[in-house]
């Protein structure tokens, strides 16, 4: 048995991971190189799972390294295809949720940090954090100010809006910095489940930029998929290929010049955007269908309407 599984063994045997812990843990997984191994990281998924004390450090441990294995070492680097996803959920989805906030803080982490994912995992991520606010139970309900166990179901806590804010702007969906039709209604779930709540002082303001982003927001940036990720490594470790061939292979086309491209490219972003400013009859109609669905308009309504009035008035 390697000194890792029996570290493990230790540490299992306890339900407890501390500071000297996480020193050890960095000793006998990067005490030789930078590189983890596809069996030093289940032992750690296996760790997080069987440790139900978890140390500020050791949440930070678990972060730092599992990005770095699944983001940075695993082909395709940058990218999380399916299979990477599969292995994450699998281990993470053990008991049907997330239970602990290193896993949750993980997933958010990749999903900001990688080039792309799939959209089942984002999806995960942004349901378990709409559960615990719903639910009033789940990773981000670990205590509650006043020490009695539990927070109200019907509010949404500092933690989530920061998760929150951090998944949904992420580089890594369906367009680069613009907030998909699914994840506001979402946030309209939550809102409306919150209405009158002691919500986080910052909620408000994600709630109305978000939904904003949505109905105004431009796609200006579309990262490359995992397989024109895989062309272009290719490319890159083949000089015989030409940047031609390449960009043929990868997304159907040739190259034009490049500065001519550049120019073409920036006159359409620009007109993209300030046709996305401009509301289309079917997100007006959206947006009424929700704003109407409880029958009246609310406060975080009403501020979402007037952030609209003022972005398309330029002020």
């Amino acid at each position: 048995m390697s000194a890792l599984a029996l570290f493990a063994q230790a540490l299992t045997a306890k339900s407890a991971i501390g500071a000297e812990d996480v020193l050890a843990l960095r000793q006998l997984v990067w005490g030789n190189d930078a590189t983890i191994s596809t069996d030093e990281a289940n032992a750690i998924m296996a760790l997080n799972s069987a440790c139900h004390v978890r140390s500020k450090e050791w949440i930070d441990y678990f972060v730092e390294v599992m990005v770095d294995y699944v983001v940075k070492q695993q082909a395709p680097v940058d990218y999380v295809d399916d299979a990477k996803a599969d292995w994450l959920m699998r281990w993470i989805n053990r008991d049907g949720r997330v239970d602990s906030l290193s896993e949750l803080e993980l997933l958010v982490k990749i999903i900001e940090v990688a080039a792309a994912v799939p959209e089942a995992l984002r999806s995960y991520v942004l349901l378990q954090i709409e559960l615990a606010v719903l639910t009033g139970d789940g990773p981000t309900r670990t205590q509650r100010n006043d020490g009695d166990g539990h927070l109200d179901s019907r509010c949404i806590n500092d933690t989530e809006v920061s998760l929150l804010r951090r998944a949904v702007f992420a580089i890594a969906g369906d367009g680069a910095y613009v907030v998909s039709q699914a994840e506001a209604e979402m946030l309209f779930r939550i809102k409306d489940a919150t209405i009158g709540a002691e919500n986080a002082p910052g909620w408000a303001d994600l709630f109305v930029k978000a939904v904003g982003n949505h109905l105004m927001g431009h796609a200006s940036y579309q990262p490359l998929t995992s397989h024109q990720q895989r062309e272009l490594d290719a490319y890159v470790a083949d000089t015989s290929l030409s940047m031609a061939r390449f960009a043929k292979r990868a997304f159907g086309r040739r190259t034009t010049d490049p500065r001519a491209g550049a120019v073409i490219e920036n006159d359409r972003r620009a007109q993209g955007a300030a046709a996305d400013t401009q509301i289309t009859p079917n997100e007006k109609s959206w947006l009424t269908a929700r704003i109407q669905a409880d029958g009246a308009r609310d406060p975080l309504e009403t501020e979402l309407l007037n952030f609209i009035r003022r972005e398309r008035a330029g002020v």
